[in-house]
């Protein structure tokens, strides 16, 4: 958990919510301007780097020693202070307005649904993430992956090749 991550998300523009993602309450609507790819991407770059990002109320951040989650179910709001992330790569995959499909691959802390919350902002319609597939944690990449029913057919030698030695994963001091 303590590495940088992948992503690939769809962010729906013109609806913002409480939560910044589809889960949480509408709180604003707005019309959706004629964007192009090439305005995505200029925005997009913005958002490239280094970049202060503030945890959403929906987070499990801890505020006088708890979540921030709870309170924000209990409809209570605290000032969060800004963090620093790092955007390595953000790109458009899709653009099918008012949905825009995208990968970014980040620091840990990131919050993906805040950048696409702040991306909305900045376009001027709001925006919320709406889905969301992680591709890589540090050295874990989704391409590895197996299903339960593809380990439950493999030779013990097929799973002896197939897993990771812990030592290849751990930081030994």
């Amino acid at each position: 958990m303590a590495d940088d991550k992948t992503y690939e998300g769809t962010m729906l523009l013109g609806v913002a919510t409480d939560s910044q993602d589809a889960d949480g309450k509408i709180v604003a609507e707005k019309p959706v301007p004629p964007l192009t790819a090439d305005d995505i991407e200029q925005v997009f770059a913005r958002f490239r780097g280094d970049i202060q990002q503030i945890p959403p109320m929906v987070s499990a951040l801890k505020h006088k020693g708890q979540p921030l989650y709870k309170l924000a179910r209990k409809g209570i709001t605290v000032e969060r202070e800004p963090r620093n992330v790092h955007i390595y790569d953000l790109r458009l995959l899709k653009l099918d307005l008012p949905r825009v499909e995208f990968r970014v691959a980040c620091t840990k802390g990131t919050y993906v649904r805040t950048l696409c919350s702040d991306i909305g902002d900045v376009l001027g319609c709001g925006a919320h993430l709406a889905e969301l597939r992680r591709l890589r944690s540090g050295a874990f990449d989704v391409r590895n992956a197996r299903t339960l029913d593809d380990l439950l057919k493999m030779s013990r030698e097929e799973l002896q090749d197939a897993v990771i030695p812990i030592l290849k994963l751990v930081k030994l001091p």
